[in-house]
């Protein structure tokens, strides 16, 4: 087993994802990432992670998949004897974006299946582990950090299940923070708001127009590094007295103003 701290980052082939890992094995963690993308095309943004120098494993697997998540978990166990931090980041948009008086059972298995039953499912594989190592290892405080969205709490009527999907990641958060906490195992979750990514590109014009005229009082947009810095916070153990926190990387949007 290795000494080092090890993190455990789904969907962080790119984005927000990635940003989380490579900012994580700065803080000195080592890193198992997993990636619907084979490792080869996504070798650009997987170097920066190895150019730090830490211990890394990329694994290609999908977090719907039951299978996928075994084997997943199974590697980063063979190679490094120990997960301290999982983060919950694989996630997905609706293919079509489709009025909730269209949205089909398609659709709804699609997302709910990576972005909820993906996070539920992995959070149990991995926290029973966590339990484990809190028996054996001395000193280990592992944590549990979901990537949620505002989406969790504001309606967008033409992606519906996006938004269900979100919101349950929110109960998976408290729920887990709740069983977990005897065990000294912390569970939080982030709610990033308008980020630059891949998933938001397409309605770049939309959001743009919206910062501009105040949608946030931070008037710009977020970059996967904001969503970044927050979990290295939580990941610090200076917050060890907190579990079931959402941490709002947003710009102010959560803020209700007259």
């Amino acid at each position: 087993m290795i000494n080092q701290k090890i993190a455990f980052i789904t969907g962080a082939s790119r984005g927000i994802g990635n940003a989380i890992a490579l900012r994580l094995a700065r803080d000195g963690f080592g890193i198992a990432v997993m990636g619907v993308t084979d490792e080869e095309r996504a070798a650009a943004s997987i170097n920066k992670i190895k150019q730090t120098g830490c211990p890394f494993l990329y694994i290609n697997g999908d977090v719907s998949s039951d299978r996928s998540r075994r084997e997943a978990v199974e590697k980063v166990m063979d190679r490094f004897g120990r997960i301290d931090v999982l983060v919950n980041n694989a996630g997905v948009a609706p293919r079509v974006r489709m009025d909730i008086l269209e949205t089909t059972e398609e659709s709804m298995d699609y997302v709910l299946g990576i972005n909820l039953k993906g996070t539920f499912f992995m959070t149990q594989l991995v926290a029973k582990i966590m339990i484990q190592e809190v028996q054996k290892i001395e000193g280990i405080k592992p944590k549990i950090i979901n990537i949620s969205s505002i989406s969790a709490y504001t309606s967008s009527v033409n992606r519906g299940e996006y938004c269900i999907s979100k919101a349950g990641t929110s109960m998976v958060t408290a729920l887990f923070a709740d069983r977990l906490a005897e065990y000294g195992i912390n569970v939080y979750e982030i709610r990033p708001g308008i980020i630059m990514t891949d998933m938001t590109a397409g309605v770049k014009d939309k959001y743009d127009a919206l910062i501009e005229n105040g949608i946030t009082p931070i008037k710009r947009w977020g970059y996967p590094e904001d969503v970044a810095n927050a979990v290295s916070v939580l990941c610090s153990g200076l917050l060890e007295f907190s579990t079931g926190e959402v941490i709002n990387v947003d710009g102010g949007f959560h803020l209700r103003r007259l």
